[in-house]
């Protein structure tokens, strides 16, 4: 072999090995992330964080630990923090029945002189909480009816048919079945706030010789939806868009049995919700069959005010939106970029990154409680500088090909422009944890049910996990509240929050 082509193959071996190399690289990353996230612990809690908890500089930078000297000399004045009460066990426990049990000794009797004891007053040793596992009992509706007795009871000895009268005649929720307000609000409550399947809520009225199928159950939960629950969800989207501040999110979905679509293909179920400054929240889940940006439009459509979501483009699109970025997204990526060996994080891009979160973060929450004015004043003084000076560092930063640090670094910066929108109304919140925590119940009730198995299905899940999410989100107890909207006629509004005039 000549010299030049020698040379030729070696540059050639050489540039494929660097390739392999790379691959290798990430693979490597692939493959710790994946394990992180099964045996890895799942918060995305730092160091840093503990700064606000506990007052202690945790920094990973050496160079902070001069300019933290220099500045110890200095007296900061923190807004003070008024730290929600806690309940004591006298206070929830004064809310439930009491039931007596009465320990006493049958005729006393004094030991010494033999006389017959008096009864002090007593006292009280311990309190317990009972659980009584559900009963069940058959409601039977009597209608009465009443004649006249001086009408007859013969047709034939009057010229007129005999005086009769009934009561009211009352009408089944739904007919020719025997399904209560309490029954179905305690089913829908068991599948859509505590994630249990219909078949599993089947085995357990089974196993209390109760034969009701899934079948039945699910077609009662159809017909509660679309007569009982959608109405209410359409009022509460027409108040959400009447809204300044929306956030929204979305998450995968598998329907079995779609027109078109095939068994395993991903659809989507949406999630919007109004601001937490907002009196009411308002939650409300939207099916729809893909992830097109057309279906957030068609949702949002007349509402104009901040939209704070993810980087997806399909936001974009919404008419009349001013879109907010995520910090906690664009957070997450750096997270998730960290290297496994903390001995690493000195030097670590991803590491350094996530300081400067967690610094904005610091600042943030020490304006949690405070107003809307003061919150927009202190951001431009103390969140803004913080967030300049990332991304006057980030767009130094050097990195190439694949990896979660490169996809974390291009994220950051592909929303830089949304992630400063916040800094325009103290109300605006810096991420949109409030979108993810909202979906989060639908996720952990996807593990258990897995799938719909029609599209009707989907839409009727998401009319009720938006009456359920939306009655928590206020306080109200979702099952009675459905026991109580179950016992109205069908298409009643009664909104699931409470009337500032209730208690």
């Amino acid at each position: 072999m000549s010299e030049p082509n020698m040379t030729s193959e070696i540059v050639s071996l050489r540039n494929e090995n660097a390739v392999l190399k790379e691959e290798l690289a990430l693979a490597n990353q692939q493959l710790a992330w994946f394990r992180k996230q099964i045996f890895g612990r799942k918060t995305e809690q730092t160091s840093v964080v503990m700064e606000k908890e506990f007052g202690v500089q945790l920094s990973m930078f050496g160079n902070n630990e001069e300019k933290s000297a220099a500045k110890s000399a200095e007296t900061i004045t923190v807004p003070e923090h008024k730290r929600k009460k806690k309940r004591t066990h006298d206070e929830w426990m004064n809310n439930l029945p009491v039931k007596e049990e009465h320990h006493k000794i049958d005729n006393p009797v004094c030991e010494i002189c033999g006389a017959e004891m008096e009864e002090l007053t007593p006292e009280k040793a311990y309190d317990e909480l009972i659980f009584t596992p559900p009963k069940y009992h058959i409601r039977r509706h009597i209608v009465h009816k009443y004649k006249c007795p001086e009408c007859g009871e013969k047709p034939e000895e009057r010229d007129e048919p005999c005086h009769i009268i009934r009561a009211p005649y009352p009408h089944a929720m739904i007919p020719g079945s025997y399904c209560s307000p309490e029954l179905l609000a305690h089913i829908i409550y068991e599948k859509y706030a505590k994630s249990v399947p219909l078949h599993r809520q089947e085995k357990d009225f089974n196993s209390k010789n109760i034969p009701l199928l899934k079948a039945t159950m699910s077609n009662w939960v159809g017909t509660a939806a679309e007569k009982w629950c959608l109405p209410i969800v359409e009022k509460m989207h027409e108040m959400l868009i009447a809204g300044q501040m929306i956030h929204a999110d979305e998450t995968t979905v598998q329907v079995l049995h779609e027109e078109g679509r095939k068994p395993t293909t991903t659809s989507r179920m949406w999630v919007y919700c109004n601001g937490k400054m907002n009196d009411r929240s308002i939650i409300i889940f939207d099916y729809q069959p893909t992830r097109k940006g057309e279906h957030a439009s068609n949702f949002l459509k007349g509402f104009i005010g901040y939209l704070i979501c993810d980087g997806y483009d399909a936001y974009n699109a919404v008419e009349g939106a001013k879109r907010c970025g995520c910090m906690t997204h664009a957070r997450r990526g750096f997270i998730q970029a960290l290297p496994n060996d903390q001995k690493l994080h000195s030097t670590s891009v991803a590491a350094k990154a996530v300081e400067y979160f967690n610094k904005i973060y610091h600042e943030e929450n020490l304006l949690a409680d405070s107003s809307t004015e003061y919150r927009y004043k202190q951001r431009l003084v103390k969140v803004k500088p913080l967030l300049d000076e990332f991304f006057a560092w980030l767009e130094n930063v050097q990195v190439s090909g694949k990896g979660k640090l490169t996809d974390a670094v291009r994220y950051a910066l592909n929303e830089r422009k949304y992630l400063y929108t916040f800094l325009e109304n103290g109300d605006v919140p810096i991420d949109n944890n409030r979108a993810e925590n909202a979906i989060r119940p639908f996720a952990l009730g996807r593990k258990n049910w897995l799938f719909s198995n029609t599209a009707n299905g989907a839409r009727s899940s998401a009319t009720l996990y938006s009456i359920i999410s939306t009655a928590q989100a206020n306080g109200v107890d979702a099952e009675k509240y459905l026991t109580e909207l179950f016992s109205q006629p069908a298409g009643t509004i009664l909104l699931p929050w409470r009337e500032e005039n209730e208690t």
